[in-house]
């Protein structure tokens, strides 16, 4: 279990070659979560772009995909759930180290899912949503039109939600 929650949400400006620094709450958890070795001596992200609904990468810290890993290794080999589960979240994701800066390049394939692919230069921002033991990485404007659209949905207490959840129902 992670010592520390990604929370909060954080908008970071992507420059022209596509670097964005990750938010400092989020890069203490990246590092505590993937101590240095010789061959890795600065964190890493794991940055999921698979699912064909989802208009966002999910992120992970070296002992969070690991988790994510076993979760999928321990479904039924073979099967179409972890088939697919395989495909979008294991194959369909990259590892970036964080440069001394702080920053990441984000990988073509993850523009392409935030929606930076083919502009020049990458004018925008990044749109970080922490989510307990990953974050979220939103082009700002779609971030902000999904988080509109959530917004009051329905008259439920979120934490009435998690209250729900505890007690298994």
């Amino acid at each position: 279990m992670a010592s520390e929650a990604f929370r909060g949400e954080f908008y970071q400006k992507v420059d022209g070659k596509a670097r964005v620094s990750i938010p400092a709450a989020f890069r203490r958890i990246l590092e505590s979560e993937d101590p240095s070795s010789p061959e890795f001596p600065r964190p890493r992200i794991y940055m999921v772009y698979g699912g064909k609904k989802r208009n966002f990468v999910e992120c992970y810290s070296k002992a969070g995909a690991d988790r994510l890993a076993e979760q999928i290794e321990a479904m039924e080999l073979g099967s179409p759930a972890r088939d697919r589960a395989e495909r979008d979240l294991i194959s369909r994701s990259v590892m970036v180290e964080i440069d001394p800066e702080g920053r990441i390049v984000l990988p073509p394939k993850v523009r392409e899912k935030m929606g930076f692919a083919g502009e020049d230069p990458l004018a925008g921002e990044a749109a970080f949503a922490g989510f307990t033991n990953r974050f979220k990485l939103y082009r700002r404007e779609v971030y902000e039109a999904e988080m509109a659209e959530e917004d009051d949905d329905d008259d439920v207490d979120p934490l009435a939600l998690v209250g729900r959840a505890s007690r298994g129902g």
